[in-house]
């Protein structure tokens, strides 16, 4: 009798095991819906299994396919802050998530400013000039309570090879105690779309510091031309194998003692001799599979498990990595991105919105020609003229000389949000860009500039901390200009219309190209529209 009751028990538990769902964790409390979106709801059962969703009033069924994954599309919802309930259900057993809220889904994307957290920015900043900004963040972190604005962060995570299906997080709204997590640039882009929209709006921050653009590039835009294909295979391939052959635990521990040893031995002789020591101790080398560096690596680990999530489209603040590696490529590479998230989600007009560098280390006295940061820029710009449903927030006037993380992403998450209301919400605004070059004629020794993006015309003006810009009745910075022997000189440059500038040097007579603000720190470039928005760095060819 005993066996038998066992057996029923067994049977019993085996019927349980096989009954379980499982929701992808996006589909958690606290979350929120894309409005206007057909928005797709998936999971895992086993093969076959029957799956029923209800949200809002509809009601939706499914199977499992035979890999236990399902998944339903709710059909297009309108924006509401009532908090609704999930269900879903198969057979007896069912899953209820509870307080979603619909309406405006943009993920957060990047390196570490947009990884950076608002409470670093309450940190002293290295130039105390720009303190205002600390305790202004401070204020927000201990002000803000707004639970229709939430966020959930996704861990890092790197597959070099398989995508990943789910993620770690949870949905947290904007209150004292959660704010502080929230990305900065993200929550202050955010915080305009609140404000102007006046629905709920949740961010899906996703973002790892120190990272280049490759990882992000999904493995599948990577093979679709030679020279993706050949750049993925080296950097990939060739070198995770390359490592994957002398690396194991063991053989690291052995050379990291080894590395100790001799860094000991440095240090006690530098002691004896009375000198400082500064070098770094050492580190155990780690797992090359596990570096975040690889191509595709991070779109496999963080991206990947959000697709097919509906989202309005992503906001991403990337490029000082690339300073140093590929910068003369971030275009292609950053284009090949944009296209192969959009081609994942199967979402042509995933509107894609992305912060240019601010300006870095100490400004120029001479024209330079080759400068890792200011091509990313110009690449970022090359980008955005020529990638459909794209806008860059110029940041040339917010940076910080001896600080790559530059307080002020206030400005930053504003200049964003300008693009989103106007191009994926259809605001009439009086500007959304600063000026952005056009085109260019030569005209004897004076080239003309044209622009796009002026507003209600051109202007000199200049930006103190979190203060408006305000026009100034000062000659315009920053312009170069060179002739035929390929010499670049400081320029005269004046506004002599709504949308032009004349730019000239006394010593060239017959100019070949100008350049503007090309400087990894151009902090004297002054070209604004009246609205109040910086003009980007260009070159004329």
């Amino acid at each position: 009798m005993n066996k038998l009751l066992m057996a029923i028990f067994a049977l019993f538990c085996s019927f349980q095991l096989s009954a379980e769902i499982k929701l992808h964790q996006l589909f958690s409390d606290g979350a929120i819906f894309q409005r206007g979106q057909a928005v797709p709801i998936w999971g895992w059962a086993d093969s076959g299994q029957e799956i029923e969703v209800s949200f809002a009033g509809q009601t939706k069924s499914t199977k499992a396919d035979s890999d236990g994954k399902w998944m339903i599309k709710l059909d297009s919802l309108s924006a509401s802050e009532e908090s609704r309930q999930l269900s879903v259900k198969s057979g007896a057993e069912s899953i209820t998530v509870k307080d979603i809220l619909v309406g405006e889904v943009w993920i957060c994307s990047g390196q570490s400013n947009m990884d950076w957290k608002l409470t670093q920015l309450t940190k002293p900043a290295r130039d105390p000039f720009y303190n205002p900004i600390s305790e202004y963040v401070k204020k927000e972190i201990e002000t803000a309570n707004d639970p229709l604005f939430r966020q959930i962060e996704v861990k890092k995570e790197v597959s070099p090879d398989a995508e990943l299906k789910n993620i770690n997080g949870n949905w947290l709204p904007v209150a004292p105690a959660n704010s502080i997590n929230f990305t900065a640039t993200g929550y202050f882009f955010a915080r305009e779309l609140r404000k102007s929209l006046n629905v709920p709006v949740g961010l899906i921050k996703c973002a790892w510091g120190g990272t280049l653009v490759e990882p992000w590039v999904p493995m599948a835009k990577y093979q679709t031309n030679e020279e993706l294909k050949n750049f993925y295979v080296a950097e990939k391939v060739a070198k995770l194998d390359k490592a994957n052959k002398w690396w194991t635990p063991e053989k690291a521990k052995e050379l990291h003692k080894k590395q100790l040893l001799e860094w000991e031995e440095k240090k006690k002789v530098a002691k004896e001799k009375g000198k400082k020591f500064n070098q770094r101790k050492p580190r155990m080398l780690a797992d090359p599979a596990k570096s975040n560096r690889i191509p595709s690596t991070l779109y496999n680990g963080m991206i990947a498990p959000l697709v097919p999530y509906a989202v309005k489209g992503a906001i991403w603040y990337q490029g000082e990595s690339n300073a140093k590696y590929q910068n003369e490529n971030y275009q292609k590479h950053f284009t090949a991105l944009i296209e192969g998230w959009r081609t994942a989600w199967k979402q042509d007009r995933l509107d894609f919105y992305f912060c240019q560098l601010a300006q870095f280390r100490n400004p120029v006295e001479q024209p330079v020609d080759n400068d890792g940061w200011v091509n990313v820029i110009n690449q970022q710009l090359l980008t955005a003229l020529t990638v459909p449903n794209t806008g860059i927030a110029v940041l040339n006037d917010i940076g910080e000389a001896n600080d790559i993380h530059p307080h002020n992403k206030v400005d930053a998450g504003k200049r964003l949000s300008l693009w989103a209301l106007a191009k994926s919400y259809g605001k009439k605004l009086p500007a959304h860009s600063g000026p952005l070059y056009k085109s260019s004629t030569i005209s004897g020794s004076k080239i003309i500039i044209d622009f796009d993006h002026v507003g209600s015309g051109l202007m000199t003006g200049k930006k103190v901390l979190l203060d408006p810009v305000v026009e100034v009745k000062e000659e315009l910075q920053h312009f170069q200009i060179k002739g035929a022997d390929n010499v670049w000189k400081w320029a005269t440059a004046k506004i002599i219309s709504k949308n032009q500038v004349e730019v000239s040097h006394p010593e060239i007579s017959k100019p070949v190209e100008v350049r503007y603000a090309w400087a990894a720190n151009a902090k004297s470039a002054n070209l604004y529209n009246k609205e109040g928005l910086p003009a980007s760095v260009f070159k004329t060819k």
